[in-house]
Order: C-alpha cells, then sequence, then structure tokens
C-alpha cells in the first residue's frame, strides 16, 4: 500500500478538479469569442449592424481573457499539486495552505468577465 494514500488521491483530485476547471473556462472563452464573430457574419449577412461590430471587440476581449484565466487557472493548480505533494511527502508538519487571495482574485476576475458579458449581450440584443 502507498503510504499516505488517502492524502495523496484526494490532492490529486483536487488538482484534476481544478483543470477541469480550467478547462471550461477556456472552452467558454473560445465560445464567447466565436459569438462575436457569428454576431458581425449575421449582421453582415443581414445587411445590419449587430452591435457586435463596434471597433473594440468587447466579446473577442472577454474571450481572450477567459482563456488566459483558464491557463493561469491551470498552471496554479500544477504548482499547489506539486507543493502539496511534497508537503505530504515530508515527515515534518507542514504549514497551512496560506492566504486565500489567489482564489478569491479568480473568482472575481471570474465575476467581472461574466458581468462584461451581460452588458455586451445587453447591448447587443438592443436593451440600454
Amino acid at each position: 500500500m502507498i503510504e499516505r494514500y488517502s492524502d495523496h488521491a484526494a490532492n490529486e483530485r483536487t488538482y484534476l478538479a481544478w483543470v477541469r476547471t480550467g478547462v471550461a473556462v477556456m472552452a467558454f472563452g473560445f465560445l464567447v469569442e466565436k459569438f462575436d464573430i457569428f454576431l458581425i457574419y449575421i449582421g453582415k449577412a443581414l445587411h445590419k449592424r449587430t452591435g457586435a461590430h463596434h471597433g473594440v471587440h468587447a466579446a473577442q476581449i472577454l474571450g481572450m481573457g477567459l482563456v488566459a484565466l483558464g491557463i493561469v487557472m491551470m498552471i496554479g493548480a500544477s504548482v499547489l499539486f506539486v507543493r502539496t505533494r511534497r508537503a505530504i511527502m515530508a515527515e515534518a508538519v507542514a504549514q497551512g495552505p496560506g492566504s486565500p487571495a489567489p482564489y478569491v482574485a479568480m473568482v472575481l476576475a471570474l465575476v467581472v468577465m461574466g458581468i462584461t458579458l451581460l452588458i455586451y449581450l445587453a447591448q447587443v440584443n438592443g436593451h440600454p
């Protein structure tokens, strides 16, 4: 039996959950960016402005931001996984996980991007 197997398994489950979340955020970012291109194409096909083509494409910037955030989430998860694995393998008592600031920052970034997306969609659909 592997020594401290349940601790290693819990660490791996947490890591994989963060990786899945990062991939989902990246996929959502890709979808948001492609939605903007779809709106521009439909607007041109219908010979009218859809609101999506306004110089700076908010959905493209938001989509790239979500993809970047997903990448950062996976890198952070990898660092935390390795750090926790080393702590589990060490014989000494390790310090706690530390500050929750990185997690709060990621959630705040997602909230800001979500609000931005809502505002963008409201403008595209013609709502004030």
